[in-house]
Parts: structure tokens; sequence; C-alpha cells
């Protein structure tokens, strides 16, 4: 079971303790968060780069969740201060991009390694 490492966000330790050793539970677990997660991550670049905070905010309070429940505790609090500073009216725009940016690159990185967990369960269906 993957835990945390210094150099990725995960700790998928939650999902396997409610998946209950459903294989099944898992896969769609992960299959929903890997079409979830991009496509809120696309609505916050975008809503940054077009200054548009109230969207901003919104779609990363969307965002921090998914990443509660698959054990990523450093891009979830992260993406709650981009939201919260986001909702303040962005005083610090670059900032606010700089932490984006470090919660997208983990957040990437993460996705590459929850596809390969998913192929590998699947492969055990």
């Amino acid at each position: 079971m993957p835990h945390i490492s210094p150099d990725q966000d995960l700790d998928l330790s939650f999902l396997y303790e409610i998946a209950d050793g459903s294989t099944e539970f898992i896969v769609e677990s992960i299959d929903m968060f890997l079409q979830q997660t991009p496509q809120l991550l696309d609505a916050i670049e975008t809503a940054l780069a077009n200054g548009s905070w109230l969207e901003a905010s919104q779609a990363s309070h969307k965002l921090k969740p998914n990443l509660g429940f698959f054990g990523m505790p450093i891009s979830q609090a992260t993406i709650q201060e981009v939201e919260l500073e986001c909702k303040a009216g962005a005083q610090d725009t670059a900032g606010i991009f700089e932490k984006f940016n470090r919660v997208k690159t983990m957040v990437n990185a993460n996705l590459v390694t929850l596809k390969k967990i998913k192929e590998e369960k699947e492969a055990e269906l």
C-alpha cells in the first residue's frame, strides 16, 4: 500500500481502509479522481489567468475534498490557501500563482502514480 513519501504528497491509507479489500472500489475511486482532478486544475488555472478570483476560489473549494480523500495533505492545505486568498480578493497574485503551480506539479505527479496503481489493480480483477 503506497504511503506518503518526501517527494510525493500521496498516502492512500484511507482509500485502502474504506475499500476494505475491494479492488473494484479502489479502481472506481481512482478512476473518478483521474477524471475530475485535471478538469478542476484546468478550471482553477483558467480562472487565475483571467483574474476570476471567485471562480478560482470555487474550483479550489471543489478540489480540496478530492485531495484529502486521496491523502494529499500538503496539496490540500496549499489549495485551501489559494481558495482563501482568491476569496479575499487576491492581494498577492504572484504568491497565489506560485502556490497553485506547486499543487499542480505535485498532483500531476500523483496522477501518473495513480494511473499505474489503477492499471495494476485492474489486472487483479
